[in-house]
């Protein structure tokens, strides 16, 4: 008899310091979207795409099982997200387990807040096993997951990215499905076990490729290409999520035995306490950062502006890091996008060669993290306006069709700056290209991002300076107003005690 599979998605990244609101219209495909995709049109946007859901419809044809794709919910990283998405995505799942399924393939991210719940993931998978107690469940997670009781709970299998950037997420996929579809041909007993620690990683100290996270991966890969535990994740947590399950987790799925996976477990959180003070990332003044990058002679100079990610949450019209780069003269700069619709909307009404002067940024307040938006003065020439639309040929999202809204380029002499409609983390260097900028031709390039930029633009850079910018993601901890955080937790307080898992 056939089998019946069901794969679905909902992914929200979620910043509870975030000014930018998430309509549940938001949640469809990357870009400007109204609502959820579902069925044959979820199917068209993601098949073929480097996303774990384009593996599980993979997976499902080389099975020859019958695939069925009810809900694709997908919504950039902004403050929590309405309660109803949760129902939303839960219902559509159900309906189609009520109709007879062999096994669940979800594509989530894991740190998902909503207005009623601190930990989306956790509720849809406790609302499906309300409705389905013995059903096979894969989980692929994001590689920021805020890992839960209730997501392990309520799970099978879960896997999580090894990347960051995340360049992997189809492997994920094949990782997490590829083990369910073992049990259950009856091949192996997954058994998880995991652990959460009491450390607030910071992001630009998370990448997998870098210590001090990559010993940690280290283990968990060669344990599970080895064979000796069927799969072995590392999260360096989302840390801007005030909530009670913020922490550095890991999970190991064992074959029908929990002590193979309680002493990996341990080993790998073991290495991450006592490197702790490693995942602290030293906050240098702005000015000192764009003095020290205009001393190279040569580019690209990668400016990346942390503080004010779109793809952790802000809101991408902070513009002091701009100010700073013209204060002090750089010339030869390329940089964006800057979300400001309101100047995209002004430039196209001049027309392409019109000299214009608009007041760029500076429209959104920042009232969590007591920040008020302050538009920075600017004239130059419109160079280009087009629709925001490029394919991503990057290794980040590869395939992926993008629409960041309207764009228009301003070209001031010394920096030519994009403006879009829409929020984008530039991973992929299309942002630039579809709009006739080269950012390999430049001597500065200046974007808004933490780490993923490295998928599109390391290749091309000869130095990268981080720049520590003001925003909803500043890299100063302590200017949080934390209410729910765990506590205590290093680095915010010092004394924290280990809670290392014991082992059998």
């Amino acid at each position: 008899m056939t089998r019946r599979f069901i794969a679905a998605l909902m992914r929200h990244e979620t910043n509870t310091f975030s000014p930018v609101p998430t309509p549940l219209r938001d949640f469809g495909r990357i870009g400007p979207t109204d609502g959820p995709a579902r069925g044959a049109e979820a199917l068209r946007v993601y098949r073929g795409t480097n996303n774990p859901v384009a593996a599980y419809i993979d997976l499902a044809a080389a099975e020859g099982a019958e695939l069925v794709f009810p809900i694709a919910a997908n919504a950039h990283p902004s403050a929590p997200a309405p309660g109803e998405i949760v129902a939303l995505c839960a219902d559509a799942i159900c309906a189609a387990v009520a109709k007879g399924c062999d096994a669940l393939f979800l594509d989530l991210h894991g740190a998902m807040v909503t207005q009623e719940h601190d930990d989306g993931e956790g509720e849809l998978l406790r609302r499906i096993r309300a409705v389905a107690p013995d059903l096979p469940i894969a989980v692929a997670l994001d590689f920021h997951t805020n890992l839960s009781a209730a997501m392990v709970d309520n799970a099978t299998v879960i896997a999580g990215y090894r990347t960051y950037p995340h360049i992997d997420m189809y492997e994920t996929g094949e990782r997490a499905g590829r083990t369910l579809i073992r049990a259950l041909n009856c091949e192996v007993d997954p058994v998880m076990v995991w652990h959460s620690l009491p450390v607030l990683t910071h992001m630009n100290r998370h990448a997998p490729s870098m210590q001090p996270m990559r010993d940690m991966y280290a283990r968990a890969i060669a344990a599970e290409s080895s064979g000796a535990v069927l799969n072995a994740s590392v999260f360096g947590c989302f840390p801007l999520a005030d909530i009670p399950h913020v922490g550095l987790s890991a999970i190991v799925v064992a074959d029908g035995s929990r002590d193979a996976g309680e002493r990996l477990l341990y080993d790998i959180l073991r290495e991450g306490w006592d490197r702790r003070d490693e995942f602290v990332f030293a906050v240098e003044p702005v000015a000192d950062s764009i003095a020290a990058a205009k001393a190279f002679d040569d580019g690209p100079v990668l400016l990346i502006d942390h503080g004010d990610n779109t793809g952790s949450g802000g809101n991408q019209d902070v513009m002091a890091v701009l100010a700073e780069v013209m204060r002090q003269g750089l010339e030869d700069v390329c940089a964006g996008p800057f979300c400001d619709p309101q100047s995209v909307a002004q430039m196209i009404a001049a027309g392409v060669g019109a000299t214009v002067t608009i007041q760029l940024g500076g429209k959104v307040d920042m009232p969590a993290m007591g920040l008020r938006g302050e538009p920075l003065e600017v004239s130059g020439i419109v160079r280009r306006i087009t629709d925001g639309q490029f394919t991503v040929t990057g290794p980040m999202f590869t395939g992926v069709a993008l629409n960041i809204g309207r764009c228009a380029v301003l070209d001031t002499g010394s920096v030519e700056i994009l403006v879009s409609e829409g929020r984008y983390e530039p991973f992929d260097t299309g942002a630039f290209t579809h709009a006739g900028i080269d950012p390999a031709r430049k001597k500065y390039v200046l974007l808004k991002s933490r780490q993923h930029f490295r998928a599109g633009f390391e290749p091309l850079a000869k130095h990268i300076v981080m720049v520590s910018g003001p925003g909803a993601c500043t890299s100063d901890y302590s200017l949080f107003p934390w209410k729910n955080l765990r506590r205590p937790i290093y680095p915010l307080d010092p004394e924290t005690e280990s809670n290392l898992p014991t082992q059998s």
